[in-house]
């Protein structure tokens, strides 16, 4: 998985390199493995702006910007709430020379070894360990289409969890580099 994962990362960087494009990261459940894929990769740097690791459900509001109601109400785990961190993430490590050239990825999830614990119902008591949502934000500036690209995958990983956290570091490279492809000249 490690080797297949460095061969995503290394051809993702590649790709954004020559088309002048930076990624941020937003990572709950993955704690900076996420970050990890891309840095293992020399010229990393050239590319990787940094990642935002937001464990906690308050960091998500104050630092990235998701609505509280939302998280209040659903709870960390949940398609809108990795959409949101997408979003906030590239804005977060935005800066004039980047332009609008940056992708902001993000995840969130329930690792295990069990369903989440201590939270409400409505929240994120009653969801599954191997429950993840991935998010992504393609600027419209990088589309062929010239429209944003803001989605968010949902995921049912199995596994312990530390395979469940690498799983979703492997869907989100999986997931960029079929979008990164379109770049290639």
């Amino acid at each position: 998985m490690r080797e297949l994962c460095d061969s995503l990362a290394a051809g993702i960087l590649k790709i954004c390199e020559a088309n002048n494009t930076k990624i941020a990261c937003a990572e709950s459940l993955t704690g900076g493995l996420l970050a990890d894929a891309f840095v293992r990769i020399p010229g990393a740097s050239n590319v990787l702006l940094g990642s935002a690791v937001t464990y906690d459900i308050n960091a998500k509001a104050s630092i990235l910007h998701v609505d509280k109601a939302l998280l209040d109400r659903e709870g960390a785990v949940h398609p809108e709430v990795a959409r949101q961190m997408a979003v906030g993430t590239a804005r977060l490590y935005s800066q004039p020379e980047y332009g609008d050239r940056i992708i902001g990825l993000s995840t969130t999830g329930v690792a295990g070894p069990g369903p989440s614990e201590g939270k409400p119902e409505g929240r994120d008591g009653d969801k599954p360990a191997g429950l993840v949502y991935v998010g992504l934000r393609i600027p419209a500036s990088l589309t062929p289409d010239h429209a944003e690209v803001l989605k968010a995958v949902e995921l049912h990983l199995d596994g312990m969890r530390e395979e469940v956290r690498r799983l979703t570091v492997f869907h989100v490279l999986q997931n960029l580099s079929l979008f990164t492809a379109s770049f290639k000249e």
